[in-house]
């Protein structure tokens, strides 16, 4: 189970080479239900997420380079490149900030995940997240991939 938050980011912190910093490439083969690849650095896999918003079952299945380079000629609308910055914001949490590049620059969002619902309802964001959009399938992956 996958159990995020997600938001559009007001102000990006500053001094971001002091944080891990991840290039991800994602394409879909499928939106509904969302059937995604993904090239994370030099990891490839398949990932199977229900519908829903905060709360999703999530499958991962890793890929090889080749599987993963043969599947990418197979995806539905754009491929989504970004940047995802590793932030620590307490000593469970981590902000997954990821800045959008290509065509959907300059989009720039913020997920956190969490161990239950109950945490991720009494969550507080730090002040430079900006507005909550976890219940918007606007910015979903899926969705951002087929504008």
């Amino acid at each position: 189970m996958e159990i995020e938050r997600k938001y559009l980011v007001s102000d990006i912190p500053e001094h971001l080479e002091i944080y891990p910093c991840r290039q991800i490439e994602q394409g879909y083969l499928n939106t509904s239900p969302v059937v995604r690849i993904r090239k994370d650095n030099d990891k490839y896999e398949l990932t199977y997420k229900s519908k829903g918003h905060m709360a999703r079952i999530e499958y991962n299945l890793p890929l090889t380079k080749e599987a993963y380079g043969h599947l990418l000629t197979k995806i539905d609308g754009r491929l989504i490149q970004k940047k995802r910055y590793m932030i620590p914001i307490s000593s469970e949490l981590t902000a997954e900030l990821d800045i959008f590049e290509g065509e959907l620059a300059p989009l720039t969002l913020v997920e956190v995940e969490f161990s239950s619902e109950e945490e991720a309802n009494t969550f507080t964001a730090p002040e430079w997240f900006g507005e909550d959009v976890t219940f918007s399938g606007e910015y979903h992956n899926s969705h951002l991939s087929q504008i």
